[in-house]
């Protein structure tokens, strides 16, 4: 059993899905819809860069959804259906690439939301006042006793629960920064900072949260033709309502991918498809259901190796 999954923010790079776009004329059409619904050239941005414009939260979001759906259109025209899947998943702005892959929203639709929610994420705390931070060699409970620790009355969240021994947590900079110290303290391996823009999936997004409220009701929802693993449910969830009211709590929710990877390989699921740039979901899951097989697909020649 089968089950694709789509990444999220820190996997963009130059270049990608161009291959893509080149070898397959509906991988190309994804990158032509994108730039209409944003009403500007954001595959050349991807594809040319300078980088520090394409990291840019309100960039990077759309953009790797389009080179995740971009992946799947290429899979699509070597015979690959959606429903060969199990269940979709995607690690955060990931979530919004799976509800377009199968068919809950519009390519249109996304690009515009994701658009929205990376000005909103970028907005909603000035800059230094946030943070985020990857503790490394600990557990997620253990993290978040930290997190609470060095809260002192400030926000400090265990915001992604990646794998059994990557934890990141989000908040003011300050509580962050002792949470790093503390954790060291506690034996984790490593314990750093992150080189982000905004303090990510904590309470200090909720001004994020109440713009993508505003959004999502303006978009329709339609029943997912596979059953999508929802970040903050770490469950299938198929109703449209509950996908779209998961997406305002993903906002300031941790993303639970362990648990859902864990959910998922309970279902019997044996294979995790990487659908789209980078390889860093397919490293969380081999850390996480030892027994899977995992596969990434963002070249023309992941694509081939199928029929090979």
């Amino acid at each position: 059993m089968k089950a694709f999954v789509f990444p999220g923010q820190g996997s963009q790079s130059i270049g990608m899905g161009k291959a893509l776009a080149d070898a397959y004329p509906a991988a190309r059409a994804v990158f032509d819809e994108v730039d209409e619904a944003l009403g500007e050239k954001l595959s050349d941005l991807i594809w040319n860069g300078p980088i520090e414009d394409l990291t840019l939260t309100a960039n990077a979001q759309p953009a790797l959804m389009a080179t995740s759906l971009a992946a799947l259109r290429a899979l699509e025209a070597e015979g690959v259906r959606i429903t060969d899947a199990a269940y979709v998943a995607g690690h955060s702005l990931g979530e919004y690439s799976a509800l377009a892959a199968v068919g809950t929203l519009s390519i249109a639709d996304t690009a515009r939301l994701l658009r929205i929610r990376g000005r909103a994420m970028q907005q909603a705390v000035p800059v230094g006042v946030g943070a985020m931070a990857a503790l490394l060699g600990m557990d997620f409970a253990t993290a978040a006793e930290v997190a609470a620790e060095a809260a002192q009355g400030e926000v400090c969240q265990a915001a992604n629960d990646n794998d059994p021994s990557q934890v990141v947590i989000s908040g003011h900079k300050a509580a962050v920064e002792r949470a790093v110290t503390l954790a060291k303290e506690r034996g984790a391996k490593r314990a750093m900072l992150l080189p982000v823009s905004a303090p990510f999936h904590c309470a200090l997004m909720q001004p994020a949260a109440e713009a993508m409220a505003e959004a999502l009701g303006t978009v329709t929802f339609h029943p997912p033709v596979v059953p999508v693993v929802a970040n903050v449910r770490a469950e299938a969830v198929k109703d449209p309502d509950q996908l779209r009211k998961l997406l305002i709590e993903q906002v300031t929710g941790s993303v639970r991918w362990r648990e859902s990877v864990l959910w998922m390989a309970a279902q019997g699921v044996t294979e995790f498809w990487e659908i789209g740039a980078g390889k860093a979901l397919s490293g969380m899951v081999k850390r996480i259901a030892r027994d899977s097989s995992t596969r990434a697909f963002g070249s023309p020649e992941d694509v081939a190796a199928l029929s090979a």
